[in-house]
């Protein structure tokens, strides 16, 4: 079954950032899934997340899927830095930090510029994705009807940012570092350590013990697994996958004019009706941070994913996970539907 698509390049001339920086001649990939109703009320934005490009993110679309493109009309904004928006990979003197709030700004041009739209039905997003649609429901609070959290916070934690600065750590220990994100060639075996670090922390304990890297993958060895399968899923430039976890690690919905750093003010802000999806087993968006956010926003649900599988739990492959796609389905669906 196929329905109608459509996608192309932004251009958003010079962009001027958060830090006073400017992206120049910035440019936002996108591509939108289904059909835009004449009232323009049946849109869904749908950020990109770590490292993926849209093409990831197309498993959740479908008639029998998450978002159906029968009845909504979704649009995913490629995030800058992930190799197809401006990214360090393309952009010459790439800024050394570009923010969440940065991106949702340029998504709001997109969206009012190429189609006219000023409000959204939803924002859904996983992960770095879900941060966006945090910001969205905080920065644009009379324009977004419903957000949906998978696995995301308000404000990137401590912890988290302990998670993210090893990442970066490993990339700037490379001799092919030459400061600041950028590198002469590519760091191969940086990378690998890069992607063996990541993988202690994206599945749960109880995933790996259950063998679940081996069963779900064909894998013979752990090692297999993580050489063969889990690091050949980071394609982007090390440059890009850089310059995005700076932007996961400044994640605070309330570093701006509006709110100033008060984290409670901005979440009272939001209008939207949110629903957060935690995973239980989720090592750096736990289900803690989502109920503490809980307590200050106008209308939300607390619904964590029963799982194992870790941080992976937002992003269920059909055929690998059906019981995590199967929660999420009938929980996105409910949310959509009221």
């Amino acid at each position: 079954m196929s329905w109608p698509t459509q996608s192309g390049v932004f251009s958003l001339g010079d962009l001027p950032l958060q830090s006073g920086e400017r992206i120049a001649d910035a440019r936002l990939s996108w591509k939108a899934h289904g059909t835009l109703s004449a009232a323009r009320d049946n849109v869904i934005v749908y950020p990109t997340s770590y490292s993926a490009q849209h093409p990831a993110l197309e498993w959740a679309i479908g008639p029998d899927s998450l978002l159906d493109p029968g009845r909504w009309f979704i649009v995913i904004p490629d995030m800058f830095g992930n190799g197809l928006s401006s990214s360090p990979s393309n952009t010459p003197d790439y800024p050394a930090r570009v923010t969440s709030a940065d991106n949702i700004g340029a998504q709001r041009r997109l969206l009012q510029e190429v189609f006219g739209i000023t409000e959204v039905a939803c924002v859904y997003g996983f992960s770095m994705g879900a941060q966006q649609a945090y910001h969205w429901a905080a920065l644009a609070p009379e324009a977004v009807a419903r957000a949906i959290v998978v696995c995301g916070s308000a404000r990137t934690s401590p912890h988290n940012q302990v998670f993210l600065a090893a990442l970066m750590a490993v990339l700037e220990a490379a001799p092919e570092h030459l400061g600041g994100g950028r590198f002469s060639a590519e760091p191969r075996a940086a990378r690998r350590a890069f992607t063996r670090n990541y993988a202690g922390w994206a599945m749960s304990q109880d995933w790996y013990r259950a063998g679940l890297h081996l069963s779900t993958t064909g894998a013979k060895t752990l090692d297999e697994f993580l050489d063969d399968h889990w690091g050949s899923g980071f394609q982007l430039a090390a440059a890009d996958l850089y310059a995005q976890l700076r932007t996961w690690y400044a994640g605070d919905i309330s570093a701006n004019d509006l709110y100033r750093g008060d984290l409670s003010v901005a979440l009272a802000a939001i209008r939207a009706r949110v629903l957060l999806m935690p995973g239980e087993t989720d090592l750096y968006f736990p289900v803690a941070d989502n109920a503490h956010e809980l307590q200050h926003l106008r209308s939300a649900e607390l619904r964590p994913i029963p799982s194992i599988w870790g941080h992976r739990a937002g992003a269920p492959a059909p055929a690998e996970n059906p019981e995590d796609f199967g929660f999420l389905r009938s929980a996105v669906r409910a949310w959509l539907d009221d």
